[in-house]
């Protein structure tokens, strides 16, 4: 592989260029993928119970993602003095979307699941940027034969709802269905704060099926090592953070947002963390909706958060 630097070869600016993840290739033919990360698009948004708009959070993301694109050099963080995503280090790719079929929720869940299957079988990580909470259940269903594992939320709303005048695959379902597979080992849930569209029995259900609960206000009192602490140790984890876990102050584009929310640099330790205590093997964010956002900022978010945390599992499964 030729290496290029700054002197030689196209500068590649963000703003130059097709907007995939991180600018890394494209791969279209997915019986082709050849990398150890592979970043999906679910925009799917039929699932909220408010303000749409998440559907356009892939394509967002991406175009924030330009920004953190280090094609000539890998991104050296002084604080760990680590040189993370080198393109001689570590292989990512792009593979698009999932099609999704308007109105048609099973369809557009068996697409997003088809897509994960397809991803799993070559041997990278999924990285699912969403469209609303609810594309969990297809990425987690993908998962069938691959299992056991813990699930690790990080959310401002629990998603424990059973079924609500029929629905049960919405965005206020995922992690009821999650808990529902047996090869789920039992749930980390961070962040879950103030009135959640989850009643008090969702949370009675959630903790009687395995999961740990704690808010922002929790979390904080804790400190991270101690909320590390609490996770089970040396196993595999499956991740699914929403946007609206962070406070609305620095992450508006949301359709749920909810004050009282994590900063970046508290979730980022926590992920830090969870990368050194056991392996995830996948991973999606959601619920970015970047209409509600005319400064780019909660894209921009979502973006430094996938790339540092892409990172992260990359070196520290190398360690």
């Amino acid at each position: 592989m030729t290496k290029h630097t700054y002197e030689s070869g196209r500068l590649d600016l963000p703003f130059v260029g097709i907007c995939t993840f991180g600018k890394y290739p494209y791969v279209a033919d997915w019986d082709r993928i050849d990398a150890e990360f592979a970043v999906l698009g679910a925009p799917y948004d039929f699932g909220c119970q408010w303000r749409s708009g998440a559907r356009f959070g892939p394509r967002s993301v991406r175009e924030a993602s330009t920004l953190f694109a280090f094609g000539h050099a890998g991104a050296y963080d002084h604080e760990d003095d680590v040189e993370y995503l080198r393109p001689d280090a570590v292989r990512i790719v792009d593979v698009g979307d999932a099609d999704i079929v308007h109105t048609d929720t099973a369809k557009s869940h068996a697409n997003i699941e088809l897509a994960v299957r397809k991803i799993l079988s070559s041997g990278a990580v999924p990285v699912t940027i969403g469209g609303d909470h609810s594309i969990n259940i297809p990425c987690i269903n993908a998962f069938k034969d691959l299992g056991p594992f813990h699930v690790i939320q990080i959310d401002a709303h629990l998603d424990f709802v059973d079924e609500r005048q029929g629905v049960r695959y919405g965005h206020g379902n995922p992690l009821r269905r999650a808990a529902e597979k047996d090869y789920v080992t039992g749930m980390t849930q961070l962040g879950i704060r103030n009135v959640s569209s989850t009643a008090k029995e969702g949370y009675d259900d959630a903790r009687r099926m395995g999961s740990d609960i704690l808010s922002v206000r929790q979390v904080r009192k804790l400190g991270p090592s101690a909320v590390l602490e609490r996770v089970p140790k040396g196993v595999n984890y499956y991740l699914t953070i929403d946007i609206d876990a962070f406070d609305p102050s620095i992450a508006p584009g949301t359709g749920t947002p909810s004050h009282g929310g994590f900063l970046y640099y508290e979730v980022l330790e926590l992920l830090d963390g969870l990368t050194k205590r056991g392996n995830i093997l996948g991973v999606d964010l959601v619920e970015v909706a970047p209409d509600y956002d005319r400064t780019g900022s909660t894209a921009i978010l979502a973006a430094q958060i996938l790339m540092n945390l892409i990172g992260r599992i990359a070196h520290n499964r190398k360690r």
